[in-house]
């Protein structure tokens, strides 16, 4: 092997194995700062371990809009606790680096423009499969949200109708659930629970979820709190506006189906279909003339 490629092997392997021992040690500083918030004392040294230090490193280098918008995708898809936001800026120039080093493998196997190019987009890729996944997961839990919102109201709206409270019935709705829906009422009801205001908690819900037909039924929510409307009248509309939204979808899901099923059908399934009914006819008269 030439000293140059074995060279380029180890400008990747050595930042690698330095960024894989520091993503695994992240979980020391997750620790530590545990023990700190229940009020153990610890001893307050100047030296700051490696991977609080690249943790810091990455979310300096790290545009702020762009860390905003991360971190608007993990409340999207419920702030997983095994990938808080600085672990996620700590695995993605791993995984970039990662399939970095496959495409130099390729690239030295071949050196071309080529595959320099495809070793490139393998750089991107690794770096951004990440976003990708934060989006389609935080999209598909906002689709089961607003699916579940209008029969979650039904059940409050019962509830509120028999007797309880408008908390209570959130409380009985999430109880009875099991979807995302009924987590993000258990997170609203646990931040209430901590001393914030009833407003706040409604709020910091919306913004969390970002689903329209929830922020809609939020904004209700918190105006007939404030003008003294009964929650029960609310909620009746609310529940009759979210089933008629959700007939609406699945009639424009239906009406889309015709013209997706058009490209696949002319492309695919007509050609086959002439194929077969007049592919004899064809050879019969090319056998004739011939």
């Amino acid at each position: 092997m030439s000293p140059i490629a074995l060279g380029a092997m180890l400008a990747i392997v050595v930042p690698i194995s330095f960024l894989v021992f520091l993503a695994f040690g992240t979980d020391r500083v997750a620790i530590r700062n545990i023990q700190a918030n229940l009020g153990q004392r610890a001893r307050v040294t100047t030296h700051q371990s490696l991977a609080a230090q690249f943790s810091g490193f990455t979310r300096r280098i790290t545009p702020g809009s762009y860390e905003a918008w991360l971190d608007k995708q993990l409340a999207g898809v419920g702030r997983p606790k095994e990938w808080p936001l600085e672990r996620l800026l700590a695995v993605k120039p791993l995984l970039g680096l990662g399939t970095g080093f496959v495409g130099l493998l390729y690239l030295l196997a071949e050196p071309s423009l080529a595959r320099a190019s495809i070793m490139v987009g393998a750089i991107a890729f690794g770096y951004f499969a990440p976003d990708l996944l934060l989006r389609s997961n935080a999209q598909k839990r906002r689709d089961a949200i607003r699916q579940e919102l209008p029969n979650t109201l039904d059940q409050m709206l019962i509830s509120v109708q028999a007797g309880l409270g408008f908390e209570a019935a959130m409380a009985r709705a999430a109880q009875n659930g099991s979807g995302p829906l009924a987590d993000e009422f258990i997170r609203t009801l646990q931040d209430m629970q901590v001393g914030r205001s009833r407003k706040e908690a409604y709020l910091s819900m919306s913004d969390r979820v970002d689903v329209p037909d929830l922020r809609s039924f939020i904004r209700s929510i918190v105006q007939a709190d404030a003008y003294g409307i009964a929650i029960a009248k609310v909620l009746k509309v609310q529940a009759k506006e979210m089933r008629m939204k959700r007939r609406q979808r699945a009639e424009e899901h239906a009406m889309k189906i015709p013209v997706k099923i058009l490209f696949p059908l002319i492309f695919f399934i007509f050609p086959t279909l002439f194929i077969i009914l007049l592919g004899p006819a064809v050879m019969n008269i090319i056998a004739a003339f011939s």
